[in-house]
């Protein structure tokens, strides 16, 4: 009887943090004591043994309390690991794995993705940031870790895996049908010079252990190719090693600056980290670009930066995992991994975003779950100037995501489970046009005449989309014409361009960077915004 399982499991949770209630219930004042607690935990057990409708093992009893206490932290990275589980967590994954390419979290206790890396088959198959997934091979995610789902999405190159994923404002399930291949992360994937301007681009996908000498080397041959101020763009980067974090914020800070601390409970939990070497681009202007993407080192980054006045943020707030954890063996019955601390910025901004319930909020404060502007705690740069805590790093300069138009949003509905041949019939009109050499140069213009080839050949697939609706989500597939014809014609370096040229957080990070000639002019502009 699963169902009666989970009921356990809800009734040992509610005793433990609810016993005072129950003993109120047997007419007596709620004692305070430890020992008491202990006893009415045990007199709960002794009922459920004797009285419960199953019969239950002790073993199940004691399993489902210790999943109750840590489910009650409302912390998803703090979970019990039975040994298959502490196996797979000790796996090691040195950056070179066959697998589908895909950054995940567990966030509202599902599997959702934080980003794809790039060139890898989620990303070439439309897997984007934000989906949920539900479902590997037909089994479902729910109560998987974000550890255990990567584990089942790797496997063998040239093997496939089923992915069914929720996307928002879609009702029913996406399919994927994914082929595996060798995954080779590499930091650094674009470094070029912005048009018409003195100012180089590089974005950096991953913090793996390459990622500051990677970064160095691609704002070098910036450099040498006329860059004199610099955007480095972060958006969707999930994260990575912690002295790799702290190895790309002291390319840019001076010898001694904090770039960041931590703080927990334990003496061992509780350390800084600081530039120890002078910084190489003293003399570059820097914009940073963050989203709701941006995590764990990527906010060190950001937030070191941004305190210390080097890099103007700008974007959208980030994701806020600000969180360290540590694995503790219990001898053959698996380990717990608990979070022993938060990261901290320079200013003393608490990284980790802060629950409702008031579980590893900004130190001091309420940890308010309304994370609006007016909610949060207030900070000064080296500067002066005012930043926000409460979780995350809020960009100096905020430029909203772009959202799906009404008409978007009802194209996507139309074709519902069939975005996958949607996708497939833009790739093999791209493959057509390549093949017949149609399309001469990446600068090329999308036609009416190519929406309607592309609505041709969806409706030879039998993908039923009324025609005014079609029509009428034209921008959404103008653009996806666009970089999948620029992909598969000119190459991914032809998409990415065709990408930034409808890249509103980067549009306005040019024009802040218009003019000036050193990073004080540069702040100074955004104070006076």
């Amino acid at each position: 009887m699963k169902h009666r399982g989970v009921l356990v499991a809800a009734v040992l949770s509610s005793a433990l943090v609810s016993g005072g209630w129950l003993m109120e219930r047997g007419g007596g004042a709620p004692p305070r004591d430890t020992a008491s607690q202990a006893r009415l935990f045990n007199e709960v057990l002794d009922h459920l043994r004797r009285d419960y409708v199953d019969t239950l093992a002790d073993t199940l009893l004691y399993r489902h309390a210790v999943s109750g206490v840590l489910g009650e932290l409302h912390d998803p990275h703090s979970v019990f690991l039975d040994a298959k589980r502490l196996d797979r967590l000790n796996e090691s994954t040195s950056g070179h794995y066959a697998g589908v390419g895909i950054q995940m979290d567990v966030r509202d206790s599902g599997i959702t993705v934080v980003g794809t890396l790039p060139g890898t088959p989620a990303e070439r198959a439309g897997i984007v940031t934000g989906d949920r997934i539900v479902e590997i091979d037909g089994k479902a995610t729910a109560g998987l870790t974000s550890e255990e789902a990567s584990k089942s999405l790797r496997g063998a190159a040239g093997s496939t895996v089923r992915v069914a994923v929720e996307r928002p404002g879609l009702a029913e399930k996406l399919p994927f049908t994914l082929v595996r291949s060798q995954i080779e992360v590499n930091p650094v994937q674009h470094a070029l010079m912005l048009p018409g301007s003195s100012t180089g681009y590089v974005d950096l996908t991953v913090f793996s252990a390459a990622a500051a000498a990677d970064l160095s080397r691609a704002i070098d041959s910036l450099r040498s190719a006329g860059a004199r101020s610099l955007v480095l763009d972060l958006r969707n980067n999930p994260g990575g090693l912690l002295d790799q974090g702290v190895g790309v914020a002291d390319l840019f800070l001076d010898a001694g600056q904090p770039i960041v601390a931590t703080r927990g409970r334990a003496p061992r939990d509780n350390a800084a980290f600081a530039d120890r070497a002078p910084q190489r681009y003293a003399d570059m202007p820097l914009v940073v670009l963050t989203d709701s993407g941006s995590a764990s080192a990527s906010e060190i980054v950001a937030g070191a930066l941004q305190d210390h006045d080097r890099a103007v943020i700008v974007g959208t707030a980030t994701y806020g995992k600000g969180s360290a954890q540590q694995v503790f063996r219990l001898g053959t019955d698996g380990a717990v991994k608990l979070t022993t601390a938060l990261w901290y910025t320079p200013s003393g901004r608490s990284i980790n975003r802060p629950h409702p319930s008031g579980a590893n909020g900004e130190e001091g404060d309420a940890a308010p779950a309304d994370t609006s502007k007016a909610a949060r705690p207030r900070f000064r740069t080296d500067a002066g100037r005012t930043v926000l805590g409460g979780g995350g790093i809020v960009p100096d300069v905020e430029v909203a995501e772009r959202v799906a138009t009404p008409a978007e949003k009802a194209l996507q509905s139309a074709l519902g489970a069939h975005v996958p041949q949607f996708r497939d019939a833009i790739v093999d009109y791209a493959l057509s046009l390549k093949s017949s050499r149609a399309v001469t140069t990446p600068e090329f213009a999308v036609t009416p005449e190519m929406r309607d080839e592309l609505f041709r050949r969806l409706t030879a697939r039998k993908v039923v989309v009324p025609r005014a609706v079609y029509d009428s989500a034209s921008s959404l597939v103008t653009r996806a014409l666009s970089t999948q014809v620029a992909r598969y014609v000119f190459g991914p370096r032809a998409e990415f361009s065709r990408t930034l040229r409808d890249d509103a957080t980067l549009a306005r990070a040019t024009e802040l960077l218009r003019g000036v000639t050193s990073q004080r002019d540069l702040v100074g502009r955004v104070k006076g915004t």
